[in-house]
């Protein structure tokens, strides 16, 4: 499938499976990331990407260092353009949440990508079942 978009938010779990190369298919979400990143295709993100992804790499590693380590650059990485979770957003998310049976993260993912007309890149089963009726949604492997 070629997207839609040319810009996209990428859940937190690609991310993580980005850094994780013990999980399988860290090569494809390794590989889509070097990909938007050399190709300068925006990459529209909720500042709430920054705790998630710390937490997973606490949580994964018992390294508070290192998952603090891991929030502050991706907080700095070029290509990223964060969006603050406000109240218009959060109304918007609780919509998509209730509508879709999501978790609140996952809402808030989707929703950010449907404010900036972009395609929603995940893992998240969920997410890949429950929102491409809201926003075109995609698994990393597609994007390459």
């Amino acid at each position: 499938m070629t997207p839609l978009a040319n810009v996209f938010t990428l859940d937190a779990s690609v991310f993580i499976n980005a850094f994780n190369t013990r999980e399988p298919g860290h090569e494809t979400s390794r590989a889509v990331l070097d990909r938007l990143r050399r190709d300068g295709t925006p990459m529209i993100e909720p500042t709430l990407l920054l705790p998630e992804t710390a937490a997973a790499i606490r949580r994964g590693t018992e390294d508070p260092k290192l998952a603090r380590r891991f929030a502050e650059q991706l907080g700095r990485a070029a290509g990223l353009y964060w969006v603050e979770l406000d109240e218009k957003l959060a109304a918007q998310a609780c919509g998509i949440a209730a509508d879709h049976a999501l978790r609140g993260s996952d809402a808030v993912y989707a929703s950010v990508a449907l404010r900036f007309g972009a395609t929603l890149v995940t893992l998240d089963k969920q997410q890949l079942e429950r929102v491409p009726s809201v926003v075109e949604t995609l698994p990393p492997d597609e994007l390459l």
